[in-house]
C-alpha cells in the first residue's frame, strides 16, 4: 500500500465498530433495497473475500454492515483469474444490486494488481490486474486489497501500534499505526523456526498435521517473535483457525470474528489514507 508518510488519523474507534450510517436491515430479498423511515440504503458494496479454501461474498450498507446473506462456495482447486472471475459473476446473480466493489485478495497486491498468490494455485495471478477485470464484468468501481489488510481495517480501534494475524488456509498480517495502515509485508513467507516460514508452521495444513496442541504452542512461539518485531500495542488473531486457540491471551491480544474479513471493506471508500488499489 502507498500511503508511507501520510499523516492523517483516524479517530480511534471500537473493534469491529463501522462509520456512522444506515442502520442494519436483516437479510432482504429483493433488489433496490430501502430501510423504513430512513430512505435508500445509500451506497451498497459488495464485499468479496478471497480465500484458499472458500469464496465469500456479501453486500454492506453505508455503515458497513452486511445486510444479505453471505454467499459462499469453496474456492476451485486451481483457481487461475479466469476461473475466478467466472465465479464471483456466478455469485453476485444471487445478491441484489450494489454500486462498488471491494475485494480481500490472498497475496500482495499493487494499485489492484496482484503481484502473486501461493494459495490459489495459478502462476497466472503474477502482475494480474483483478481491479480491472472485476470492474469489467461488473461496470462498478473497485478497489481490490489484501486479504488481511481488509480484515484488519474491520478490527482495529485506531490506538497505537496494532497487528492482525489471519490463521487460515495460510497465514495472513497487516500493520497499523494511529489508524494508518503500514506497506504491506508477507510475514507468512519469512523464515521462523526449523527451516520453515510462518505460514508452514502455523497454516491449516500445519494444524491438520501436528494436532492442536503443538499448533498452539507453535503460536505461542510465533507471538513472542512478533511482540519483538512489532512491538504491538494490540494484536487481533483471526481466520478460520482463531477458534482452535487454546493458549493464554494477554489483555493486548484478542480474536476477532472472521465476518471482519468482509464489513473491513468499507473502508476502502471511507478511509482517505486507502488511495492504493482505488479506481479513480
Amino acid at each position: 500500500m502507498s500511503t508511507a508518510g501520510k499523516s492523517s488519523k483516524k479517530s480511534p474507534r471500537k473493534n469491529g465498530e463501522k462509520p456512522k450510517g444506515k442502520k442494519k436491515v436483516e437479510a432482504p430479498d429483493k433488489k433496490n433495497l430501502m430501510v423504513a423511515g430512513n430512505g435508500a440504503l445509500g451506497q451498497k458494496t459488495l464485499a468479496f473475500d478471497i480465500g484458499g479454501t472458500g469464496l465469500k461474498a456479501s453486500l454492506l450498507d453505508e455503515s458497513g454492515e452486511i445486510f444479505t446473506e453471505r454467499v459462499r462456495v469453496d474456492t476451485p482447486k486451481p483457481c487461475p483469474p479466469s476461473v475466478l472471475i467466472h465465479t464471483l459473476k456466478e455469485m453476485i446473480a444471487r445478491l441484489p444490486d450494489f454500486d462498488r466493489v471491494s475485494v480481500g485478495f490472498p497475496g500482495v497486491v499493487r494499485k489492484g494488481k496482484t503481484l502473486s498468490c501461493k494459495n490459489l494455485g495459478s502462476d497466472e495471478w503474477n502482475h494480474f490486474d483483478l481491479q480491472g477485470a472485476i470492474a469489467e464484468v461488473t461496470g462498478k468501481p473497485v478497489a481490490v486489497i489484501n486479504d488481511a489488510d481488509m480484515q484488519g481495517l474491520g478490527a482495529i480501534k485506531g490506538n497505537g501500534v496494532e497487528l492482525v494475524i489471519t490463521l487460515g488456509t495460510g497465514l495472513g498480517s497487516s500493520l497499523f499505526e494511529d489508524g494508518r495502515i503500514a506497506p504491506h509485508i508477507e510475514l507468512a513467507h519469512i523464515p521462523f523456526r526449523k527451516g520453515q516460514t510462518y505460514e508452514q508452521q502455523l497454516g491449516n495444513k500445519a494444524f491438520k498435521k501436528v494436532g492442536k496442541k503443538e499448533w498452539n504452542e507453535r503460536l505461542e512461539k510465533a507471538i513472542v517473535h512478533l511482540r519483538t518485531l512489532t512491538n504491538f500495542d494490540k494484536l487481533y488473531l483471526g481466520g478460520g483457525n482463531a477458534a482452535n486457540v487454546t493458549i493464554d491471551l494477554g489483555s493486548d491480544i484478542e480474536i476477532v470474528s472472521n465476518a471482519l474479513g468482509m464489513s473491513g471493506g468499507i473502508w476502502l471508500w471511507k478511509d482517505r489514507d486507502l488511495s492504493d488499489g482505488r479506481q479513480k
